[in-house]
């Protein structure tokens, strides 16, 4: 007999035992998580714009310098071009160490608390938030494709 489509597939089912405090807490924890994600993409942002910035200013310099305006050329190319944002850092370093130090530890700690708590099943929160909120039998509110 083959498994039902109605409903949330077995990788997203609440493992037995699991109560409500525990699915919503593991909940948090991944959502915590998305957050995290998000802002290391906008360290990657930053290190990309700054990198361009960065680049955009030799650009600057040499229509100065072309211009009549060295000594104006000369104190950007001193005082911006590769200069650290952060003291003795440049943005890949930035990035690397939030990697290194924060992101791969949270992503660890989540995956330890998913697999002790919910089988290692993610998002069981959602599926059963899902569950609860479409219209059983409406062509567009499938529980799955």
């Amino acid at each position: 007999m083959s498994e039902s489509t109605d409903g949330p597939d077995k990788d997203h089912l609440r493992p037995e035992g699991a109560d409500d405090d525990t699915i919503a807490a593991v909940g948090k924890v991944s959502e915590a998580l998305e957050y995290v994600e998000r802002a290391r993409g906008h360290l990657y942002e930053l290190h990309q714009l700054i990198g361009h910035a960065d680049l955009l200013l030799d650009e600057a310099v040499q229509e100065l310098r072309g211009s009549g305006h060295a000594e104006h050329a000369d104190r950007l190319a001193t005082e911006l071009i590769g200069r650290n944002v952060l003291a003795g850092r440049w943005t890949f370093q930035i990035v690397e160490d939030f990697d290194d130090n924060y992101w791969t530890a949270f992503r660890e700690e989540e995956r330890t608390i998913r697999n002790a708590l919910q089988d290692g099943k993610r998002h069981v929160f959602e599926s059963e938030m899902k569950e609860k909120r479409r219209t059983h039998g409406h062509p567009r509110h499938d529980s799955r494709p």
